[in-house]
């Protein structure tokens, strides 16, 4: 099978991987998440969302940290399992290719909205591999 699409899928992969992977140890490790004043932390942890009372704005976003990381690393950990352990499932499903696509396109959408630097650059780079692995088997 094509082994320089594979292995660009799979560096793409391990990318993104590796930034949920970090994003999880730095919710629930340390305090990079936490709000610069010490009072606005202390109000998310007393006041909760409109949308229910069973939950804090601490802890919704706690929650909300972790099931992002969750999802890149599912993302990273099944594509880089069919990057390198079964590249003609993935090579051979258009709704794979665009799926995985969609979904890189739509986290540097996030990033370039919401996020900071380190994550942007990380994931414009992941989504620039995976274009080129795929684009590489266009031209095979």
């Amino acid at each position: 099978m094509a082994q320089l699409p594979a292995l660009l899928i799979a560096a793409s992969c391990l990318i993104v991987l590796a930034l949920g992977s970090a994003h999880l140890l730095l919710t629930y490790s340390g305090t990079k998440f936490h709000p610069r004043d010490p009072a606005v932390t202390q109000k998310m942890q007393e006041v909760s969302p409109q949308i229910s009372s069973q939950t804090t704005l601490w802890d919704a976003g706690m929650g909300f940290h972790a099931s992002h990381s969750l999802g890149a690393m599912l993302f990273g950990l099944v594509y880089l399992g069919l990057a390198l352990g079964d590249a003609a499932v993935l090579f051979q499903s258009r709704y794979l290719q665009i799926l995985g696509l969609a979904y890189l396109c739509a986290m540097v959408a996030l990033a370039k909205r919401y996020w900071f630097k380190v994550p942007l650059r990380g994931i414009s780079a992941a989504t620039a591999l995976y274009a080129m692995g795929f684009s590489l088997l266009l031209i095979q």
